[in-house]
């Protein structure tokens, strides 16, 4: 008989939607947040297991031989050890473009505001500078216009795509690395070497998974390639930077401004060199937490576990 573990089901459901869908398929032990030595307890007699950011170590695995089946809430799966698994049989799923919208408007929004502050200037009326201005209209920083730009983008999966079709209605050019299988896109893309994209970007916007390749792709050498006038974006997953190079990066100028929605370790130590970092935006992991994202990803996790039990899984990974 099945039966199902969600280790921490608080970031996907708060309290707005409800998880009578996934009850109804087996018996399901949920819990908010699951610390590292809650785990083994929690999931010693489980087939399945749902895991956001709760890590599924090789070790971990090897404690658990009822285990049949992982479905990961998420799109990356770099919380469990998916080589480990299959060897010990074990089918992994994962949630494929749920969030697609949700993160590309993010990105959007991040880059937005450090192109025009619109929180700064908003602040700025509220405490009354315009209406003691003696102009009509002023500025509390430069504001830049986006088209004739170039984008930069490192991962041009579907989130890539989506935030280049984003800027080619912006009007920005579209640089993207270059890669065996050129992809057949509504907008025009240009296809360079690592170290042409971060030269050549105003602004770089990060959308790759994390793996042995992309892990701190953004470094103090491919920083230093960099335009003094360009932003970075990050709504992908934080170790694709370097935080440390980033930061002092941001000290010494050799880029204008970073936004970021992930951060290598979440959450940050208070002493994370970026919190306090000049002209660097972070916002809290929110790119794919719309309602609409996380009922999605929800409805499709309630497929997977569903298929898994009718013997056909969907969505594996492994």
């Amino acid at each position: 008989m099945n039966s199902i573990v969600l280790l921490d089901g608080y970031s996907l459901n708060p309290g707005d939607l409800s998880w009578n869908s996934l009850r109804s398929l087996a018996p399901l032990d949920l819990f908010d947040r699951t610390s590292p030595h809650e785990l083994f307890d929690r999931c010693q007699s489980a087939t399945i297991v749902l895991t956001n950011k709760t890590v599924l170590s090789a070790e971990t695995l090897r404690k658990l031989p009822s285990l049949r089946f992982i479905s990961v809430l998420a799109t990356g799966v770099n919380v469990v050890d998916v080589q480990a698994a299959a060897q010990q049989g074990i089918v992994v799923s994962n949630v494929p473009s749920y969030s697609t919208d949700s993160v590309a408007q993010l990105t959007w929004a991040l880059l937005l505001e450090l192109t025009h502050q619109v929180a700064l200037h908003a602040a700025s009326v509220r405490q009354g500078d315009w209406s003691s201005s003696l102009d009509f209209s002023y500025r509390k920083t430069p504001l830049i216009e986006l088209s004739g730009l170039t984008l930069g983008i490192v991962g041009l999966g579907a989130i890539g795509q989506k935030v280049a079709k984003i800027a080619d209605a912006f009007g920005m050019k579209i640089l993207s690395v270059e890669r065996e299988r050129k992809l057949s896109l509504p907008f025009p893309v240009s296809y360079t070497s690592l170290e042409t994209l971060f030269k050549s970007s105003d602004v770089l916007s990060l959308h790759a998974p994390l793996t042995q390749q992309t892990e701190k792709i953004v470094n103090s050498q491919t920083l230093s390639w960099m335009k003094p006038t360009a932003f970075l974006l990050n709504t992908s997953r934080g170790g694709l930077i370097d935080s440390e190079a980033l930061a002092q990066a941001l000290e010494r100028k050799i880029l204008a401004g970073a936004a970021l929605d992930v951060l290598e370790s979440e959450p940050p130590s208070p002493s994370h060199p970026l919190l306090h970092s000049p002209h660097c935006l972070i916002t809290p992991h929110i790119a794919w937490a719309t309602l609409a994202a996380r009922k999605r990803l929800l409805d499709q996790t309630v497929e997977n576990v569903k298929a898994f039990i009718e013997g056909k899984p969907i969505n594996v990974v492994t």
